[in-house]
């Protein structure tokens, strides 16, 4: 993560106000704290400076990330969140159900387009689940995802 390589957790622990020390812990290592804390910088570099003087640190930060999102397979619902995204569709998630004991759940979920069921996935998880709902609604779109 990019905030984590820049040191931005420790930064955080360094000139944080009167927050208790328990909860700056805890804020100082949450990658939802971090990432808006990064979005945050990258903004305010942006606007006292501009583009052009921050791109280059801007792309070489996340260079990684970016090669990686153009030569890898994401996830099968974010290939069809994309896909449906260039029509202006969306897709919904449903649980259809959910079995076993808290310990060992297995969940059936389905991928639904315009009102239409597309896929259903079963998962020991609810994200495995529309993982595979998706895959699913992605063959019955015809839609082929760029990498697997």
């Amino acid at each position: 993560m990019v905030a984590k390589e820049l040191g931005l957790g420790k930064r955080l622990l360094e000139y944080a106000g009167d927050v208790p020390a328990d909860e700056l812990q805890r804020i100082s290592r949450s990658r939802n704290v971090l990432a808006a804390v990064l979005e945050a910088a990258i903004a305010a570099l942006y606007l006292e400076r501009g583009f052009e003087p921050i791109e280059p640190a801007i792309v070489a930060a996340f260079d990684e990330l970016i090669e990686y999102a153009r030569s890898s397979h994401v996830d099968y619902k974010t290939e069809l969140q994309e896909a449906l995204a260039r029509s202006g569709r969306q897709v919904h998630y449903t649980v259809l159900e959910v079995e076993g004991p808290p310990h060992d759940r297995r969940f059936v979920c389905a991928a639904h387009v315009a009102g239409v069921q597309l896929g259903v996935g079963r998962g020991s998880t609810k994200k495995a689940a529309e993982q595979e709902a998706a895959r699913q609604a992605l063959d019955e779109l015809g839609v082929v995802p760029e990498q697997l």
